[in-house]
C-alpha cells in the first residue's frame, strides 16, 4: 500500500511522470520519486532547449536527443540524419534532420561540442524516437565544450512551463 501511495504522490509532483510512466511500461521509466526509483538512470537531469532538443551529461559527455512533445509534434518518424562523428557544433546549431510521415524538422543541438557517438540503432529503427525518446530514442553524444551553457537550458519543471505558455 506504501508502495501505491508513493506512485500517487510521485505523479501529482511530477506531470510528465504520469503521462511518461504510468501510462509506458515501468522499465521504460527515468523519473524517480523518493521512495524508490524505476529506472538505473533515476539521478538523471535532462535539460531542455526552447526547440524541443534535450541533453542528459554523464561526466563532460552529453546525450542529445528530441522531447517527447517534438516528436509527438512529428508523428511517425521514418528518418534521422545525425551529424557526424567529430563535427565541432556550437549551442543551437542546426546540427541534423528528422523526416516523419507528415513534416521534417532541423535537429540544433541544446550545447556545443564536439560530436563522438551517434545512434546507430536509428539507421533501422528510426521509430524509436516516437516509441522511447528519452531512452533508446536518443540521436547523438558529444563532449562538452563549455559546461555554463547547461545553466541556460530547461529543467523538466520548467519546460513544462514553458510548453504550457506556448500553447
Amino acid at each position: 500500500m506504501a508502495a501505491v501511495r508513493c506512485i500517487l504522490r510521485t505523479a501529482l509532483q511530477h506531470p510528465l511522470y504520469l503521462k511518461h510512466c504510468v501510462l509506458k511500461p515501468l522499465q521504460q521509466c527515468t523519473v524517480s520519486s523518493r521512495c524508490f526509483s524505476f529506472s538505473p538512470s533515476s539521478n538523471v537531469e535532462r535539460r531542455f532547449s526552447e526547440k524541443h532538443e534535450w541533453v542528459v551529461m554523464d561526466g563532460d559527455i552529453g546525450t542529445v536527443g528530441i522531447s517527447q512533445h517534438a516528436q509527438e509534434a512529428l508523428g511517425d518518424v521514418v528518418y534521422v540524419q545525425p551529424p557526424d562523428i567529430g563535427t565541432e557544433l556550437t549551442q543551437h546549431d542546426e546540427c541534423g534532420a528528422i523526416e516523419s510521415v507528415k513534416a521534417a524538422s532541423e535537429i540544433y543541438t541544446p550545447v556545443s561540442g564536439k560530436v563522438t557517438e551517434v545512434n546507430k540503432a536509428l539507421e533501422d529503427k528510426p521509430a524509436l524516437v516516437n516509441s522511447d525518446c528519452y531512452n533508446e530514442g536518443w540521436i547523438f553524444k558529444l563532449k562538452l565544450k563549455n559546461a555554463d551553457e547547461l545553466k541556460s537550458l530547461m529543467d523538466e519543471k520548467a519546460y513544462e512551463e514553458f510548453l504550457k505558455s506556448s500553447a
